[in-house]
């Protein structure tokens, strides 16, 4: 029995597409979406694997030596820094280190300052660095005893500070050792010395013994510049200051040999022994000849001897004298004071290999 012939199949309208050429059509699509996909990742995942090389890699060697250094100023936004950053030779890509920056949350908390880079240092250090402020300190050192002169001498020496400041009067900083940072003012690094100043002298004039022979604070500050300079031992400050407190109340003159060389070069050591003109010369600071306190302070005293000069110890002594040790010796009678010098001027003779006869001592405190 044959089979019936399978009818024609008809043939689609022209201008209609099949539904086969639709699905092929789709397929290719398909294809050439994945396709563009794939490459965007592609591309995407080596943008990324680029970009953390760079954030994580070796970054740029240093221009001179094995180390850079870069100043980032106080309220600069993030792309200053990071220009900054590029320019200084620090980093690779400003454009990386914004994003590192957004991304880790750093962009919030980076820190102005002076910073300094090894040769190489990965951008991850450095992000790291700037968002815990590890800047470079730099720090300027007053000891005590120096006068204004010679404290403007030190901040005007220092090449990490700029602009130009007035000499302060004497006895107005306090001498210590302060934190600076590159191009910060003079003048506001000495403002920051005088109120330490000011601050510590208030504390203590408050707290300061009952019945002292002078009225005011500065009165006090140059008391203390006095004692300063009399010794450098911190353990005799005290001791000192109510040498120069006793006399006072007894109104005997206080006769200190470094009043005298104020008045002669302004504190600036003479690189010489007082010469008897000197020591007969009448100065507004020649302790020998006026009474009482000298019209200003000799140095800028340190801590320690503001303390002294404000809570003294009770003592009865008058005078002292070195005891060839680097201290001095102490005597409340001038009998006692006269043996004592003559022990000294002995210790002179022995040191100096001469035969010279004992000097009689003058009536001062710290001769």
């Amino acid at each position: 029995m044959s089979k019936k012939p399978s009818p024609p199949r008809k043939a689609a309208p022209r201008g209609k597409t099949s539904r086969r050429e639709t699905a092929s059509v789709g397929r290719r699509l398909i294809r050439a979406v994945l396709g563009a996909i794939t490459t965007l990742v592609v591309i995407g995942m080596v943008a990324v694997l680029g970009a953390a090389w760079v954030y994580n890699g070796p970054g740029p060697a240093a221009k001179a030596g094995d180390k850079t250094s870069v100043v980032l100023r106080r309220g600069a936004s993030l792309p200053e820094i990071a220009s900054s950053l590029e320019q200084g030779g620090v980093i690779r890509s400003s454009s990386i280190f914004m994003t590192a920056a957004k991304v880790t949350g750093a962009a919030r908390t980076l820190k102005a300052g002076e910073y300094e880079f090894t040769s190489r240092a990965s951008m991850a250090q450095v992000l790291d660095a700037i968002r815990h402020g590890r800047i470079v300190r730099h720090w300027i050192t007053i000891p005590e005893g120096r006068t204004s002169d010679m404290v403007m001498d030190i901040l005007n020496a220092s090449p990490i500070l700029t602009g130009n400041a007035p000499t302060p009067p004497e006895g107005a900083i306090l001498p210590e050792t302060y934190e600076v940072q590159r191009g910060e003012d003079r003048a506001a690094v000495l403002q920051r010395m005088m109120d330490d100043r000011d601050k510590l002298l208030n504390q203590l004039w408050a707290n300061r013994q009952a019945g002292l022979p002078f009225q005011t604070k500065e009165e006090a500050v140059t008391l203390a510049s006095i004692v300063e300079k009399e010794t450098g031992l911190a353990e005799e400050r005290p001791r000192v200051a109510a040498v120069f407190v006793n006399r006072l109340r007894t109104g005997m003159r206080l006769g200190s040999d470094p009043t005298i060389i104020y008045g002669i070069s302004r504190g600036r050591p003479l690189g010489r022994g007082i010469r008897m003109s000197e020591l007969q010369r009448l100065t507004p600071y020649n302790t020998y000849l006026i009474d009482g306190l000298p019209p200003t302070p000799i140095a800028n005293p340190g801590r320690q001897a503001l303390a002294a000069v404000l809570d003294p110890p009770k003592t009865g002594d008058l005078y002292f004298v070195a005891d060839g040790t680097g201290g001095h010796v102490f005597a409340s009678t001038l009998e006692q004071h006269n043996a004592n010098v003559a022990k000294w001027r002995q210790i002179e003779r022995d040191r100096a290999g001469e035969n010279v006869p004992v000097v009689p001592a003058k009536p001062a405190a710290g001769n």
